[in-house]
Order: structure tokens, then sequence, then C-alpha cells
């Protein structure tokens, strides 16, 4: 079960901790939710998917127009990626995924298991079991003073108590602003443009000598 929204040119996202097998349940540890460079990411489904996405994925930089980035570049890199670690398949020669949020650049999109990429609207989404109960919650919370992270939360909840197949802990992660990333983009750069401290020349001379 994952949530997710849109806030002030921010994208939050929250999950929980169920495994599911059939009827069995299990709390996992390792996060839905995580990030990978500018995302924000939230799987459900597949494990192995999410494994993928946090650990192999070489998520590309946003550029230019971020709609046709995200339905070219981004979905391009997540195919082969999936295919290369042998967890894509296919069904009647159509090539399938899984389904997944994405928060980049203040904004919140849906990849499908058709590589289909979608924008909500209202600025909130929800995927996986007990999406229904989320959505309704996000909904009813949309014009109540909540933080993001407590509107996600009482989404979660929702979820939780409606469904069998979501359960705490709940994680979360933030995709940051295009102004914040800009910021650590300008920090990293002066940090690498500031040379380190000058050796003494006879230090350089006796360090050549060896």
């Amino acid at each position: 079960m994952i949530v997710g929204l849109v806030e002030e040119d921010r994208v939050h996202i929250g999950g929980d901790s169920a495994g599911i097998s059939g009827c069995r349940l299990t709390v996992r540890k390792d996060p839905k939710v995580f990030r990978n460079g500018p995302y924000a990411l939230g799987f459900c489904g597949s494990f192995r998917m999410g494994q993928l996405l946090h650990h192999a994925f070489k998520a590309p930089n946003p550029k230019g127009d971020l709609d046709a980035f995200m339905t070219t570049r981004f979905v391009n890199k997540l195919r082969t990626c999936l295919k290369e670690a042998g967890w894509a398949r296919k069904e009647s020669e159509q090539e399938k995924g899984g389904t997944f949020l994405v928060g980049v650049h203040g904004r919140l999109f849906i990849v499908y298991g058709d590589y289909q990429v979608a924008e909500p609207a209202d600025g909130y989404a929800a995927v996986g079991c007990g999406n229904e109960f989320a959505l309704g919650a996000l909904h009813a919370t949309a014009t109540v003073n909540l933080a993001p992270r407590e509107r996600l939360t009482v989404a979660l909840a929702a979820a939780s108590h409606h469904s069998t197949d979501v359960c705490e802990p709940f994680t979360f992660t933030t995709a940051p602003s295009v102004s914040e990333l800009y910021e650590l983009q300008a920090r990293q750069y002066q940090d690498a443009a500031v040379p380190g401290p000058r050796k003494p020349a006879d230090a350089v001379k006796k360090d050549a000598e060896r």
C-alpha cells in the first residue's frame, strides 16, 4: 500500500510494511518507499521489483519536458533495468512491469504495469491493496489543516483498518523541490571547486623524488 501527495512543490510518499502471500502476512523490514537520486519512489506488489528500483535502477536525471522525459527516457531505463535483472515478463507478447509511485520536481506520477505513466490531477494517489480506502481519506483531508505526513498517515491508517493486507509500521520519504535540488547541486559544485591546501615547495619536491 503506497500513498503520495504534492504539497508546495515537494512530493511526499508513504507506505506500509505488509508482505502478502495468499493468506500469509509478513511484516517486512525492508521499506517500500525510498529515495533514488532526485526521485522519491514507492512500490506495491513484488518486493523483488522494489529492490531493483532501490538498488539497481540508475535513474536518469530529469531534463527538458518532464512529461516526455518520464514516458520515454525514464521508462526506457526502467525497462532495461528490469529486463537485465530477469524480472520483466511478457504476456501475449506484451512486456509487463509493475506499479509504483514516483515523485520528482514537485510532481507525482503513477507508473503502471504496462509502463503507462499517469499524473493524477488531484495531486494525490494511492496504489496497492486498500488503495480505495486511502484515496477516500486523502480526499476527505484535502481541506483539513494537516501536514503532508499527517495526511499520509491518516490515509495509511484507514487502509490498515479496513484491509487485511495493510499493516504498520508506516515509512515515509520526500522528493526535494526543484529549488532545493538546485541549491544542493550548487553546494556540490562549490565543494568540488575548492582546491585542497597547497603543499610547501620542498614537500612537493620530496614527493616527486620518492
